[in-house]
């Protein structure tokens, strides 16, 4: 299962490095500004030691309310201010009285008596060491405010992946249960050589969907030949009655869509297009590049369906006479796997024209695949009929439309 990675921010990578980066960089410019201060108002040389001193002082106490503070922000908001007030009030005065100190050795203060220099610099220095915690708490917070934000963005990512492949299990047993059954069929009627080779074609084709992940996506090349596939089986049950016309354009190809997508919409095709008329019916895919987008539209010349009376939630027609015993689980499958792939940012379709027939219409986003090689694009044509403007006869053609995002 694919999960994303935590990625905090560039500066923060390496929280050890950017501490000392921040430390030396904040401690140095304050010496600075305190030196060019100090120089501006025409201090003695000696003072610069002061100065010197004072910046060493904050850099080594600093290093202490570091190690603190990292001890407090694990505990309660409460033991966390409280502590935090404590620990800066302490090291305040202990930064004061050591500034006050080397001011009376140097004799930077003049006349001044200790306590009013301790008082004097006490301000300062609180107001230093107070901006240098405010600024650890903040960065500290906003790094674990990331890093929740990232953790979440990966579970989220593990909660779609996990739906994705609980959509995708679900269509085998619905496929097997489809072709057993066929399978089955077939040893009653004791046509025990087609019936070992569909097993043998079964095998086939579950051993190739076994390939790719659950929640990956493949060219639309790859999909059309693992649907060959399954159709090398269906063929073996309806011989000529099975026609097919699948026409991919060289670009769309290329392109990337959600693994065993398109599979269901064939099956459904198979199952309420060829099945229920004696003289079958032909399945059409027609897969193109519709500006940043990418089409594909899946057709059969079936009896159809009647579309009055649909819910705007679903991705599916009522079943009437004309298609009965549908379990609806092929379309709604691929109507959630959309929503989980793309949002919004998908169309999906489903007409059928007055004179019969039924069509699903997908488009998503055109993604290439960059670094997937696609085998060789399909036959612009397969199993026995000419390409023809079938797959696109119903754009044409009045119709009912039931559409679902």
């Amino acid at each position: 299962m694919a999960v994303l990675p935590l990625t905090p921010t560039p500066f923060f990578e390496n929280k050890n490095q950017a501490f000392w980066n921040l430390q030396l960089a904040g401690w140095g410019g304050t010496a600075v500004l305190r030196a060019m201060s100090a120089f501006a108002g025409g201090q003695p040389l000696e003072f610069f030691f002061v100065i010197l001193i004072a910046m060493i002082t904050g850099f080594s106490i600093s290093l202490i309310l570091s190690v603190v503070y990292a001890y407090l922000i694990r505990q309660r908001p409460l033991v966390t201010w409280g502590g935090t007030a404590v620990a800066l009030a302490i090291a305040v005065s202990v930064y004061s009285f050591i500034d006050s100190w080397v001011l009376g050795l140097t004799g930077s203060s003049g006349d001044s008596d200790f306590v009013r220099i301790f008082i004097g610099i006490y301000f300062f220095d609180l107001t230093l060491l107070g901006a240098w915690s405010a600024l650890y708490y903040a960065i500290n917070f906003f790094l674990q405010v990331e890093q929740q934000a990232d953790r979440l963005e990966r579970l989220e990512a593990q909660a779609t992946s996990a739906q994705l492949a609980m959509l995708r299990y679900q269509l085998n047993p619905h496929f097997l249960f489809n072709t057993l059954n066929s399978i089955s069929t077939l040893v009653l009627l004791k046509q025990t050589e087609p019936a070992n080779a569909m097993l043998t074609r079964l095998s086939s084709f579950l051993r190739h969907t076994l390939v790719t992940q659950p929640g990956g996506k493949v060219t639309v090349a790859q999909e059309v030949e693992t649907l060959k596939l399954y159709l090398e089986i269906e063929r073996m049950r309806f011989e000529e009655r099975l026609q097919t016309d699948f026409r991919v354009e060289e670009k769309a190809a290329k392109a990337q869509i959600p693994s065993m997508l398109l599979q269901p919409l064939i099956e459904n095709a198979i199952k309420y297009g060829v099945s229920p008329q004696e003289e079958g019916a032909e399945i059409s895919l027609l897969a193109q590049i519709v500006g940043p987008r990418l089409r594909i539209t899946v057709s059969d010349t079936g009896p159809g369906v009647d579309v009055v009376g649909t819910s705007d939630d679903l991705p599916a027609v009522m079943a009437t006479h004309k298609r009965r015993d549908s379990t609806g689980v092929g379309l709604a499958n691929i109507r959630d796997r959309l929503a989980q792939a793309y949002g919004d940012d998908h169309r999906f379709e489903i007409r059928s024209p007055e004179s019969g027939g039924f069509t699903v219409l997908i488009e998503i986003p055109h993604e290439f695949a960059d670094q997937m090689e696609p085998s060789a694009a399909p036959p612009a044509t397969t199993a026995g009929k000419p390409a023809s403007a079938s797959a696109v006869a119903t754009e044409n053609s009045p119709q009912k439309v039931s559409t679902a995002k």
